[in-house]
């Protein structure tokens, strides 16, 4: 049986508007479906909004009734008012650039309406952030707090860096819990589910971000289904940026939401702590034979040339940014080849004030924001011949995006690797 406070049974009732009625009608289908008992307060959630190519199938140009259909899941002519004010919501990544759609070969017809798609939710309360790394822009849950997220890495890394309670769920889900500010109690939720059943011992190079993105990658492909791992052994100290490496690869190649490391994160003090009395189903020593098994299933085999590097997936942090724009500054990018770079608009902003933005501008490349090829309609890549990219997830996920009887190698390296195939324009095998 569900219990409702006072305040949720008002706003079923409609005391707070339709808006927030159909909102929690919908939550509350979704705790019976998962047997929660309760509703709990969400103060932070991320949303995919934006002129997102699947919001087509409703025919209409009319963003409220677009709303309503794909996001309140009704028929009903529910006009967009007010999401929750104790919810903090901010946006996921759009389908283009905030600024910029001719580099990406996008119409200028979808660059208006995902502007206005955006400016009619930011009205609502939504802020505009166009973030997969929401924690660098301000978006940081503490220890114990409740929030949601559609993004698999930012699942993960506030589950485990930072000990919020989260939830990775639906778009629609999301929508409804932002609207209202509450969520059901369940999954990630609930104490008992935070625990840690497969035991990864680190036996392999640990030292770089490229490094811990593949770690992330291997976890990822051993971990048992809807497994918890954690992972302890005589590893270089990860810093955020390699957390955020490593999380993003590990839900690529699982539906991970949470990761355990000994020594790092808050609920893994000791290994002790981390499994708790869960049963183990699975123990893995990670060496660097599966290392290089990664990587050779990241990477496509062979040398050759390049037409397309892009680096910031997940988004790139502005330490991410330095590191790059310091290391192309004074090199060129070879013709021919499309050199762009991802971040939030923040860390753009603010990359700018660096002085980044323009070494990498000078050099013959973009620094974008609020997007990434693989949210991007693949009209932006449908050109591409060879690409070439340091993040796993994108290379995993590129593979199978590109028209398989075109046969484009994706090729995978770490930053600087990618920055001097740019520069070159040929991608050299690694021996």
């Amino acid at each position: 049986m569900l219990k409702l406070t006072e305040y949720e049974r008002e706003m079923l009732e409609g005391k707070y508007g339709r808006f927030k009625q159909v909102a929690l009608q919908n939550v509350v289908k979704y705790a019976k479906v998962v047997d929660a008992e309760e509703l709990v307060e969400v103060t932070k959630s991320t949303l995919y909004f934006g002129a997102h190519s699947y919001l087509e199938t409703c025919k209409s140009d009319d963003y409220d009734k677009i709303f309503a259909k794909m996001y309140l899941c009704t028929d009903e002519d529910v006009k967009i008012g007010k999401f929750a004010d104790n919810c903090y919501c901010q946006t996921c990544v759009a389908p283009c650039d905030q600024y910029d759609y001719e580099f990406n070969h996008l119409p200028k017809e979808l660059f208006e309406r995902n502007k206005r798609y955006l400016k009619r939710t930011l009205e609502a309360g939504c802020a505009l952030a166009g973030s997969c790394t929401p924690y660098l822009n301000g978006w940081v849950p503490l220890y114990g707090e409740y929030v949601v997220t559609s993004e698999s890495s930012n699942v993960t890394m506030s589950n485990s860096a930072f000990g919020a309670r989260c939830n990775a769920d639906g778009e629609e889900a999301i929508t409804w819990i932002s609207i209202c500010g509450r969520a059901p109690k369940w999954g990630y939720y609930l104490p008992e589910n935070r625990y840690a059943d497969a035991v990864f011992h680190v036996d392999c190079k640990s030292e770089t971000r490229f490094d811990w993105d593949i770690i992330g990658y291997t976890v990822g492909r051993l971990l048992p289904n809807h497994g918890v791992p954690v992972l302890d052994g005589n590893f270089h100290r990860p810093t955020l940026t390699m957390l955020k490496q490593c999380f993003t690869a590990m839900a690529t190649t699982s539906a991970c939401e949470m990761c355990h490391i000994v020594g790092v994160t808050p609920e893994a003090r000791t290994i002790e702590e981390a499994r708790g009395n869960k049963e183990l189903r699975a123990e893995y020593t990670i060496t660097q034979a599966d290392y290089e098994e990664s990587y050779r299933q990241i990477c496509s085999a062979g040398s050759g040339p390049v037409d397309y590097v892009v680096l910031g997936c997940p988004h790139y942090s502005l330490e991410d940014v330095q590191q790059a724009a310091l290391y192309i500054k004074g090199k060129k990018v070879a013709p021919g080849v499309e050199f762009s770079i991802w971040t939030d608009m923040s860390t753009r902003e603010m990359a700018k004030e660096s002085g980044y933005l323009d070494m990498i501008e000078e050099a013959g490349g973009r620094l974008m924001s609020s997007s990434c090829p693989l949210v991007m309609d693949p009209i932006a890549f449908a050109h591409v011949n060879a690409l070439v990219t340091d993040a796993g997830k994108q290379a995993h996920y590129m593979h199978s995006s590109m028209d398989p009887a075109r046969h484009v190698p994706i090729y995978y390296g770490s930053l600087e690797k990618c920055i001097d195939t740019a520069c070159s324009g040929y991608w050299e095998e690694e021996n």
